[in-house]
């Protein structure tokens, strides 16, 4: 995508040369994909054209469109939009949502409130906290996401859309300083929070004090580790200042790690009780439905806000999210059943939701933006402990620290059939860890699958063969474990990994961790210590893929590396330490000009993969089920699923 036309159009649109309109016309006409047509529409600002969508260039009708294939979906630590939103707006466009196009997003009146009922979702990694700043995993964001609202999210076509602002900042109306050292966001007013307190500017600025409260340990301060302040101008309007320029002004309050926290609620749980707080349990939110009931692990009951800000809306009187199970009971729920309204995530083998989608009670929904199915080394000891902690940042693998052990191990991956296998048509092998942002990935990566090469490069690293054929490096056998979430898809992929890992020589047991436990960060199972020798791992980035990258980065590895010294809410949960990709990390965080840091994002890229940091498998689609009289749901690969279950109805 970095060809001359591209470039050529590029610069004609961030110099205003084309209108949005122009800009939208000539990309077209060039075949380029939806994410590069957004990005170069972002590029504009908006002049003449603002509601242009980019992911209507294929003379679609943009009717609700039903997926004749199937796979596994997303999952995993919610970074952005989906990490979810560490990015800016694009990455690849809907293609086929199932929902309403024309779903009001806005104060618009969708008729009365109320009188729609349960609304039944099956969520089957159950929740276990209700804060947003409290939790990466996707299983607690999307519960969070019912209840609790940020400023805005990513729209299906990249676009910002507002939620509890009351539009959204740009450099033409001055809420963006020039030089991006500030945003200026103006409020909605007359919201409410659940417990009829009026929702202001202070609430935005306590939530930024409670989550950068180093003792709170929230897993979000990565998407505000720029912001120097948060200023209160008066009760509707919020300034937010940077430590220095930024390209990304729209991290902070925006998208999954953007959910707003009371004040009033929450004003003495800052620091070392943030964890102990009630809130985390039964939280006070903006959202169109509060919680009544929640038993972690299990179930989430909502009801009505009566108060709730935008007219006639939400249309249902409960909603029960219902965790526990697994993907494939979930998916017969709604697809065979018609036992349930919505089912998440469904990580299910490509036959079983292919047998299941013709059965007439639900359709299957699928949408890009899923990420990338990745295993993770943990380039840090998991048997040996010090300081009183296992995969210490100062004990590396006896292993995986040689890089050639780690390319083998790339080499005996065999992505094409886990992806031909288990996803069907909503995955394909890839090199990449990154497949969201074209514009961001790197020419010429590829995957091979070769267990001669493997094995010569075992040889060379001097891992020799020892008792029972197995081999030993370091004084130390290879004999590794892997461990992931529990669903059928996982544990299929480990099959394969091992079957092809036994013929290198390598002794490989299976770790089967039940999600509730994989998910939390205070269990010794769960993938932020991880206490094995690999993971796996699943998440998206966006078109500004800088946080997304901090899964890579150890420029402090005390606040960086997932260590029991912050509590476990480092992203770098392998704990890869490299001075090359720090170097490059901090020169696209202080980088504003676009061909500049388009630049490095494609160095980094092309560093892990020859690094080996971790190992991109399937590039992925999400894939969920909607009971057939479900409409209203319009998802997004930028966002939670249920971003607007505002809109959501029957009928």
């Amino acid at each position: 995508m970095r060809d001359e036309r591209f470039l050529t159009l590029l610069e004609a649109a961030q110099s205003r040369r084309l209108s949005r309109r122009a800009v939208l016309k000539r990309a077209t006409a060039l075949g380029l994909s939806a994410p590069v047509i957004a990005s170069l529409l972002a590029a504009c600002g908006g002049d003449d054209d603002d509601d242009a969508d980019p992911t209507n260039t294929t003379g679609t009708s943009g009717e609700p469109t039903a997926t004749s294939g199937s796979g596994a979906a997303t999952e995993e630590p919610e970074d952005e939009a989906t990490e979810a939103s560490d990015g800016s707006p694009t990455s690849e466009a809907t293609e086929a949502t199932g929902g309403d196009p024309t779903a009001t997003t806005g104060d618009e009146s969708a008729g009365e409130r109320g009188g729609g009922g349960m609304l039944r979702i099956l969520w089957w990694q159950a929740p276990t906290v209700l804060n947003g700043h409290m939790s990466v995993a996707g299983k607690d964001i999307g519960a969070i996401h019912i209840c609790m609202e940020p400023l805005a999210h990513f729209g299906p076509d990249g676009e910002l859309v507002p939620i509890l602002a009351a539009e959204i900042p740009s450099v033409e109306n001055g809420s963006i300083a020039e030089d991006r050292s500030s945003v200026t966001w103006t409020l909605r007013q007359g919201v409410k929070w659940h417990d009829g307190e009026d929702f202001t500017a202070e609430d935005v600025a306590f939530t930024f004090e409670f989550l950068s409260d180093p003792l709170s340990n929230a897993t979000t301060l990565g998407f505000y580790s720029d912001v120097e302040s948060v200023e209160v101008i008066d009760d509707y309007t919020v300034q937010v200042n940077f430590k220095n320029p930024v390209a990304a002004w729209f991290n902070p309050f925006v998208g999954s790690s953007g959910t707003i926290l009371p004040e009033h609620v929450l004003r003495d749980y800052i620091g070392e009780e943030a964890p102990n707080a009630p809130f985390n349990l039964m939280p006070i939110g903006t959202g169109p439905y509060k919680v009544v009931d929640f038993v972690p692990g299990d179930t989430v009951l909502y009801e009505i806000h009566q108060d709730y800000w935008a007219p006639g809306k939400p249309y249902f009187d409960q909603v029960e999210l219902k965790g526990g199970g697994d993907a494939a009971s979930a998916a017969r729920a709604v697809l065979q059943s018609g036992e349930a309204d919505w089912a998440w995530n469904l990580q299910v083998e490509s036959q079983i939701l292919n047998s299941l989608r013709d059965a007439g009670a639900g359709t299957l929904i699928t949408w890009p933006g899923a990420g990338t199915e990745k295993l993770l080394f943990n380039h840090t000891d998991p048997e040996t402990e010090l300081d009183g902690q296992r995969s210490h940042r100062d004990v590396p693998h006896p292993h995986f620290q040689d890089l050639r052990v780690r390319q083998a191990v790339a080499l005996a991956i065999p992505r094409g059939d886990i992806a031909d296998q288990l996803y069907g048509d909503a995955g394909t092998a890839t090199g990449y860890t990154m497949n969201e942002s074209p514009q961001f990935m790197p020419e010429g990566i590829t995957w091979e699958f070769d267990l001669d090469a493997a094995n010569a490069l075992l040889d060379e690293a001097g891992a020799t063969r020892g008792d029972g054929g197995i081999r030993e490096l370091n004084g130390r056998r290879l004999s590794w474990i892997i461990s992931a979430s529990i669903n059928s898809v996982r544990q299929k992929e480990q099959e394969i990994i091992k079957q092809a890992f036994g013929e290198l020589g390598i002794e490989t047991e299976i770790a089967a961790v039940d999600a509730s436990a994989y998910f939390d960060a205070g269990n010794i199972a769960s993938f932020q210590h991880l206490y094995y020798d690999f993971g796996i791992e699943r998440n998206a980035a966006q078109i500004y893929p800088l946080l997304w990258y901090r899964r890579y980065l150890s420029v402090d590895p005390l606040t960086d590396l997932a260590q029991a010294e912050n509590g476990w809410a480092g992203r770098n949960i392998q704990r890869y330490q490299n001075e090359e990709f720090n170097e490059m990390y901090l020169a696209a965080a202080a980088e504003v000009d676009p061909d500049i840091y388009t630049d490095i994002f494609l160095d980094m890229q092309q560093h892990v993969v020859d690094n080996q940091a971790d190992i991109g498998m399937v590039s992925c689609n999400n894939v969920s089920a909607a009971s057939s009289d479900l409409t209203g749901y319009n998802p997004s690969p930028f966002a939670v699923e249920v971003w607007d279950i505002r809109d959501w109805r029957k009928g």
